[in-house]
């Protein structure tokens, strides 16, 4: 098994955790975790023999052999299935043997072979290269003709391919599309070696891992159980831990007044001294850090209109050549849209469409007039201008507001004290990916498309994420292979598949078992009570079907009539609260500030009227949303 004993690791002056101990054993699934800068990586360093601990040691049996994904971009004239066997040291070893063995030698390396079911390593590595997305028609191609996206996942395929004891994985899904970390997902589930796994995707971690080590507060913690399960159990604690903490405070700010108060009095001074030392002795407990560092909200846009964008049989590509066609889609405020299809349909190019980047080859559209549309995609990074910081980028985009206000904004996004004024080009992936959904959001759109916004983001921040779309009063589209995410955030999944883009029949859970059913059945004989299962279970999908888009159909005026009395609602409380600011100020009722009292006086009372009124509305047009929405 694999120990840490007593284990600390320093960057510098900073610590990065101290007496860490911990046991995996054989078969284990670890999933590790911890805020971005905590040590996970470094840990894996240690396992890897690339580094050494400062005090402890880390043990692992030395027969073991260790499969991690390499980190360099691969490149060169071999083919992409040449350089996934070569993950598999030891029938790479017996290739070479075989091909200068002479008669006497080739029984005998012709048994090894066999004995490591070597004669099915080209089809094992096949199979790994088509679940990771990967054509048929491509496993024979160069490696250097592949993309730097492409290039990583040959070297997961490699890592996987690897006969291992220990499988160290960081962050494998970060360059796979949705489908392919379904599959990857199913893959490691059966893998029969120990596992440990550093991932932010929480559904990732949930489907592969039974172990949680968390590294917090430079101290590693084993839980039992899923990332979900380690949530609810950290929760507990921390909850525990807070009501420990507060009711410490108390405590120590009683004592502290006694101590205030007779410190100076002959007849008190012991007691004052003995509840100096209590309070010497008191072992401080730090606040829960429940908190995340980020605490955003999606700015509410300028404008919403009732309609946002329709498209009607709209044909998309490239070079004059279609690789979708008759596209239509309708976008009004608070629709929540989530692409799914496998890696080259063509959901980014759906995206870009949308976004304006790609003209149509055919459509016919209509644009609101107010539309704003705010476009995320991992391009929007390299646009970033490398010698500015975070708060020149969004003093470019405002030249009015009090520099602190863009400061306390770009705070919520995780950028505080001297990293507001840092400049981009040293920044890490999720920090770059954090400044410009910032500058995005800043802008106040009414329409987001965001293509894999959680790449590099760790699981505060696409919480954080999460949270203020569900609360963002514009229309959502979504490429991600998060599936949190797209569970949390959307209503409805287009799928993109063989050239057309049409609704997907079912939730998530129901598109993963497409996927898997694809994956393991292409050519399966249905039997004629299955048939008449699959008629059934069709004719049910479409009357559901039907039922949801008139229930759909009710629910958006009403939906729309809700959110436009929130506004309202919102715009009327701010004004009611900067005329009672008004009227708190004394010079207001000096004889020479009469009249404007008085028009003050009468807007307030004008301001209260509206504000009663909206609310009433409001109240009886949430009860008819959610009469229609039960």
């Amino acid at each position: 098994m694999i120990v840490f004993a007593n284990l600390a690791v320093r960057r510098g002056v900073r610590q990065l955790f101290h007496s860490a101990n911990l046991s995996i054993h054989p078969q284990q699934k670890v999933g590790l975790t911890g805020a971005n800068g905590t040590g996970k990586s470094t840990l894996f360093a240690l396992l890897l023999d690339e580094l050494e601990a400062d005090e402890g040691e880390v043990t692992l049996p030395a027969s073991w052999v260790i499969a991690h994904v390499r980190q360099e971009t691969p490149s060169g004239d071999i083919s992409a299935i040449d350089y996934v066997l070569q993950g598999d040291g030891e029938y790479s070893a017996l290739q070479a043997k075989l091909a200068v063995a002479n008669d006497v030698e080739l029984g005998d390396l012709h048994a090894k072979m066999d004995a490591i079911d070597g004669y099915t390593a080209k089809t094992r590595a096949a199979i790994l290269l088509q679940g990771l997305g990967f054509l048929p028609t491509q496993i024979d191609d160069v490696v250097k003709t592949f993309s730097g996206g492409w290039r990583m996942r040959l070297n997961l395929a490699q890592a996987l391919m690897c006969r291992s004891d220990l499988l160290l994985l960081d962050e494998p899904t970060n360059h796979l599309d949705l489908d392919a970390v379904i599959w990857l997902q199913d893959w490691l589930m059966n893998y029969q070696g120990t596992m440990i796994l550093i991932s932010h995707d929480r559904t990732f971690l949930d489907g592969t891992i039974n172990y949680i080590a968390h590294l917090e507060h430079e101290a590693l913690t084993l839980y039992t159980g899923n990332y979900s399960q380690f949530e609810k159990v950290r929760a507990e604690r921390l909850s525990q831990q807070q009501s420990a903490y507060e009711k410490q405070q108390r405590e120590i700010a009683h004592m502290q007044q006694f101590v205030d108060r007779f410190r100076a009095q002959a007849t008190k001074a012991k007691q004052a001294q003995s509840r100096v030392k209590a309070l010497q002795r008191l072992s401080h407990i730090a606040p829960a850090h429940v908190d995340s560092p980020f605490t955003f909200q999606f700015l509410t846009p300028n404008k919403l209109p009732d309609r946002l964008l329709t498209v009607k049989h709209a044909s998309l590509g490239y070079n004059n050549s279609e690789l979708i066609g008759h596209i239509s889609l309708d976008l009004s405020p608070g629709d929540r849209l989530g692409l799914v299809g496998t890696n080259g349909s063509g959901k980014s190019t759906v995206i870009k469409y949308l976004a304006g980047e790609l003209a149509a080859l055919d459509e016919d559209s209509w644009y609101a007039k107010d539309l704003n549309i705010g476009y995320f995609a991992q391009h929007q990074l390299d646009q970033l201008n490398a010698d500015q910081s975070p708060l020149e980028h969004l003093r470019a985009l405002d030249k009015e507001t009090r520099e602190q206000q863009l400061r306390d904004y770009l705070g919520g996004y995780g950028f505080q004290g001297q990293r507001v004024d840092d400049k981009v080009a040293p920044f890490s992936g999720g920090e770059k990916a954090r400044l410009a959904l910032a500058l995005i959001v800043y802008e106040r759109p009414n329409v987001l498309l965001l293509d894999e916004p959680t790449n590099h983001l760790d699981i505060e921040m696409r919480q954080a994420i999460v949270v203020a779309l569900q609360s963002y009063m514009g229309a959502i589209v979504i490429v991600s292979h998060d599936r949190y995410l797209l569970q949390m955030v959307t209503d409805q999944l287009l799928l993109v598949h063989g050239g057309k883009m049409s609704p997907f029949e079912g939730d998530l859970d129901d598109y993963e078992k497409h996927i898997q059913l694809l994956a393991k059945q292409h050519n399966v004989k249905v039997e004629p009570s299955n048939l008449a299962s699959s008629k059934d279970s069709k004719a049910k999908k479409k009357l559901q079907r039907q039922q949801e888009a008139e229930r759909r159909k009710q629910l958006q005026p009403l939906r729309n009539k809700v959110k436009k009395l929130e506004l309202t609602l919102d715009k009327a409380s701010t004004k009611q609260r900067q005329i009672q600011a008004l009227l708190a100020e004394s010079s207001l009722y000096e004889v020479a500030n009469k009249n404007k009292l008085k028009q003050l006086l009468l807007d307030k009372k004008t301001n209260d009227q509206e504000l009663e009124s909206v609310e009433e509305q409001w109240l009886e047009a949430s009860e008819a949303y959610e009469a229609v929405n039960d």
